[in-house]
């Protein structure tokens, strides 16, 4: 899965940010309230989400509704996961990430080990 492009980021990070299906005319509208943008552009960029499985749609009349396939964590996860699988040493990208971490994110860090590790004790 490769990195969204600046419209596909748009796109996704509202319809994960609403927890809900939405139309293109949807999208169109919220993007229209930052920068101008043709309902066709916002059209196609969805159609394309679709066909790389981000997104899945129904008809809903004469629309397509649109709902993303994985959340956001999910989505980051799983370009962490490519990052770190296509790197010749993936302890050495984890120690380099680490040590740019704030005290506040490797906090954020511990918690989730820990949840992890609870989890897998069940």
């Amino acid at each position: 899965m490769r990195q969204l492009g600046e419209l596909e980021a748009e796109i996704m990070y509202r319809l994960w940010a609403w927890g809900r299906p939405a139309t293109a005319r949807d999208v169109l509208t919220d993007i229209n309230k930052q920068r101008p943008i043709a309902y066709s552009t916002v059209k196609t960029v969805a159609d394309i989400l679709y066909r790389k499985g981000l997104l899945k749609r129904h008809k809903e009349g004469r629309a397509w509704v649109y709902t993303p396939t994985c959340t956001r964590q999910q989505y980051t996860a799983t370009l962490m996961q490519e990052a770190l699988g296509s790197n010749p040493d993936p302890a050495g990208t984890l120690v380099s990430f680490l040590e740019q971490m704030t005290p506040q994110e490797a906090n954020v860090l511990r918690s989730a080990l820990r949840a992890v590790k609870r989890r897998s004790e069940t």
